[in-house]
């Protein structure tokens, strides 16, 4: 795929726009929009522009000026996800990989470069890993992992309860899903705050990032290992022990894409829910007024903040066609999750309540769809939904306009949410919850405005002297009420 080529009538007569690399227009040869640099911080906006400019599906370019399709339209991600005969995962595929277009030393290079796992693979060979994936997937309690995300959540809240002051990012929605996820894999003794500094870093970029890659591949590989020797009833120990018979080099390097792509989007997705509730009061009081449940209002986060905008790369197949462009063999294309989410041709009025809409592309779809998407859901709604009931009055400590963002091609993350709190004591995590106390009872009520008392208050009869309790079992009952008196009783409140 090159610049030249891309039309906005998908014929063959070139772009017009301005100078190849103008600074002032954020656009590069062929007069493309870059989705890097200065012009490009907001991408949101660049993605809209693009949607105005060329349509759903829409020519770009990646660091570096490589060439790309960015596919903004809804259904159009949908068919590119579903038709695994006309797009893959198999970057080797890719033309600007095979030319020499995207140099071994790319800033994008970790995020495109093919790997033997199930999300780079195709065929039998994708059947193969990925059952190995949803195999052990399946075999997760879930019911457990519910119980163990409230007590982690419990946990964490204990950290800085006393102090009525933290930040939601790096206290809470950080640290969350790595302790869950330890959990799942097996390895709940390596949870700590080292494991979640090196998740964080190796995604930034950072010179230190592949020493922490390092780092968390030599935690995963002497876990893979170790199962494979003394199997227990977790995740990895399924992974091993599944017909599809992986290597402990398979089993590490999928134990690795489970572990960050499960922790990078439920951060996120922590991390957009709260402030989604913290910032948008009629949100709130949705929330606390019953009309929305916190699945529902994760469910609504999903479209509006999805944790991965975009997702790189697909691959063209075959020649093909996709929205109105002529798409060649060999093409590389942008899963646009965030632009496709507000597309409006199914998101008209963006204000709408999506609520209980699954239809959203956060967790893309097809042979590729996110396998772990059930544990992500549940993190954030048994996280939130406990936070919020051990924290009630829990409110911004800042302006809104003061959160910050870290952007990247791949997803915007939050910076730090501070929050403010009344103090509140420590819990004990091991114990069961108590009762709720009963409240005091009324000495007396009305109906119909007459005063009656308590029934607990009217002294219990004695017993009667000895010789007349046979006397009283030996009475006439009580005449039946007329149908007058029974009327006075009635009014009077008896």
């Amino acid at each position: 795929m090159t610049p030249e080529p891309l039309s906005r009538t998908g014929t063959d007569e070139p772009l017009t726009g301005p100078p190849p690399g103008c600074p002032a227009h954020g656009v590069g040869p062929g007069g493309l929009r870059r989705l890097y640099g200065p012009e490009a911080e907001n991408l949101g906006a660049v993605y809209e522009k693009l949607r105005e400019e060329h349509g759903p599906v829409a020519p770009a370019l990646l660091h570096e000026d490589v060439p790309i399709w960015v596919v903004l339209g809804h259904s159009e991600n949908l068919h590119m996800v579903s038709t695994p005969s006309q797009y893959c995962r198999d970057t080797r595929q890719w033309t600007a990989l095979q030319d020499g277009t995207i140099k071994p030393d790319h800033p994008l290079m970790p995020l495109v470069a093919w790997q033997p796992i199930c999300c780079h693979a195709e065929g039998d060979e994708h059947l193969r890993l990925r059952g190995a994936v949803t195999g052990a997937m399946s075999t997760i309690n879930h019911r457990g992992i519910r119980r163990h995300i409230n007590r982690s959540t419990q946990h964490l809240v204990n950290k800085f309860c006393e102090e009525g002051r933290a930040d939601l990012v790096s206290q809470f929605a950080e640290h969350l899903p790595m302790a869950v996820m330890c959990q799942i894999l097996g390895m709940p003794d390596e949870y700590n705050d080292r494991i979640v500094h090196a998740a964080r870093d190796m995604l930034k970029g950072t010179e230190t990032s592949i020493a922490s890659n390092a780092y968390i591949m030599d935690v995963l590989m002497r876990l893979a290992v170790r199962r494979r020797a003394e199997p227990e009833d977790d995740f990895t120990s399924h992974l091993v022990n599944h017909s599809a018979g992986l290597s402990d080099e398979e089993v590490g390097q999928h134990l690795r894409v489970v572990l960050m792509a499960a922790y990078e989007a439920t951060a996120n997705l922590l991390a957009n829910v709260l402030r989604l509730v913290l910032t948008d009061p009629g949100f709130r009081a949705q929330l606390n007024g019953g009309q929305m449940t916190v699945p529902q209002a994760v469910e609504q986060s999903l479209w509006d903040e999805p944790p991965f905008s975009t997702q790189l790369p697909y691959v063209a197949k075959q020649d093909t066609e996709l929205g109105g462009r002529r798409i060649r063999r060999g093409d590389g294309l942008l899963l646009g999750i965030a632009p496709g989410n507000v597309d409006p041709r199914v998101r008209p009025d963006l204000s709408a309540n999506m609520m209980g809409n699954r239809s959203h592309l956060a967790f893309s779809g097809g042979p590729h769809e996110c396998p772990g998407q059930d544990i992500g859901r549940a993190i954030a709604d048994v996280g939130v939904d406990a936070l919020l009931n051990r924290l009630p009055d829990i409110q911004l400590d800042c302006d809104e306009n003061e959160l910050r963002w870290r952007t990247s091609i791949l997803n915007r993350h939050l910076v730090e949410l501070p929050v403010h709190f009344e103090p509140r004591p420590r819990q004990d995590v091991t114990a069961r919850p108590a009762p709720p106390a009963v409240p005091a009872q009324r000495t007396d009520w009305h109906i119909g405005g007459t005063t009656r008392p308590d029934p607990a208050a009217v002294p219990e009869p004695r017993p009667a002297p000895p010789g007349q309790e046979a006397a009283q079992a030996t009475a006439e009952p009580d005449r039946p009420l007329g149908a007058w008196r029974r009327l006075l009783r009635w009014w009077r409140g008896y």
